[in-house]
């Protein structure tokens, strides 16, 4: 096979996992791996790599992505690692980051996050994908003053050009609804969650557009109402279109918690729909815990949100 084949097989890797289902990526992107290994392009390895990792979590296959994932921080942490490696390694850890951050733990998470800050230095998209993950660290751990700092942070690495970094502009706008959120400002998360939606529909990345209408919900469900009043300002009806989107692509990290909260609104109103939808979200947590290591699936089945929701 030639560099065309590997190039399109990156391509089609990296389309599917941000703007399609992950599950689809997977496939082509460990086809990618094993040519990038076979020709000895050891920088194409790592960005297969990188976007495997991605696409494994965001299916909810967490297992595979660490195992995926940690050889590369390894390699980036090496003595005189080239910039490439560095660069995949600090991505990377962020992703590592990512997947303990949804299962609550993040402590861990912050540690992931600050060894992706270093292997970064702080600059460019793997920076700001460290800074921005330990802003939601910071909020998970309900640190306020940490958490807007490390925003502030990583909206100054963001470029002047509206029409250049999609997804970060998207993430940025999850974690400043989390810190609003965390301080109390309902109102504005609902508002910051809206903008974020819109960014992630312009970019047709339907992953992002349900993780937004989770974190929308959420808000929502805390009180918050949008300043537009033609927007929907019902949380029932925007996690039941986050379920309902995460589920047709996959994404198991979203459904959980979607279908969870969804089903706990509409219970008195509608049993019968409570009653799908937390059954949907044990399906969920229960398909998480089946590739997770045996200690982190014992934490994870453990914690109070989701014991209770297994208990119910």
């Amino acid at each position: 096979m030639t560099d065309t084949d590997l190039a399109s097989l990156l391509a089609s890797g990296e389309h599917a996992a941000f703007h399609g289902k992950p599950a689809a990526a997977v496939g082509v992107l460990e086809q990618a791996v094993v040519l990038a290994q076979s020709q000895g392009r050891t920088a194409e390895v790592a960005a297969a790599g990188w976007l495997l990792g991605v696409a494994l979590a965001a299916g909810g296959r967490y297992g595979g992505a660490l195992t995926v994932l940690s050889p590369l921080v390894d390699a980036g942490r090496a003595a005189e690692a080239p910039p490439e490696r560095r660069l995949f390694g600090s991505l990377s850890a962020a992703t590592i980051a990512s997947v303990h951050r949804q299962l609550g733990r993040h402590a861990v998470a912050r540690a992931s996050d600050l060894e992706a800050l270093a292997l970064s230095d702080g600059t460019g998209e793997a920076g700001f994908d460290a800074l921005v993950g330990l802003a939601s660290d910071a909020v998970g751990l309900e640190e306020a003053d940490e958490a807007a700092t490390r925003l502030e942070q990583a909206r100054a690495l963001i470029p002047p050009r509206t029409d250049e970094w999609w997804r970060q502009r998207v993430r940025l706008g999850w974690a400043e609804a989390e810190v609003q959120l965390l301080e109390g400002e309902a109102d504005a998360a609902v508002d910051t969650a809206l903008q974020a939606v819109d960014r992630a529909e312009n970019a047709r990345a339907p992953r992002h557009v349900a993780k937004g209408l989770l974190i929308l919900g959420i808000a929502q469900v805390s009180g918050g109402t949008p300043s537009d009043t033609e927007h929907d300002s019902d949380p029932a009806v925007t996690l039941r279109r986050a379920a309902t989107l995460a589920e047709s692509l996959g994404c198991v990290p979203l459904i959980w918690p979607a279908r969870a909260l969804h089903g706990a609104l509409v219970a008195d109103e509608e049993p019968q729909e409570s009653a799908r939808s937390l059954a949907a979200a044990r399906s969920a947590v229960l398909a998480l815990a089946a590739d997770l290591p045996p200690g982190v699936r014992a934490e994870w089945l453990g914690r109070p949100d989701v014991a209770a929701l297994l208990e119910g």
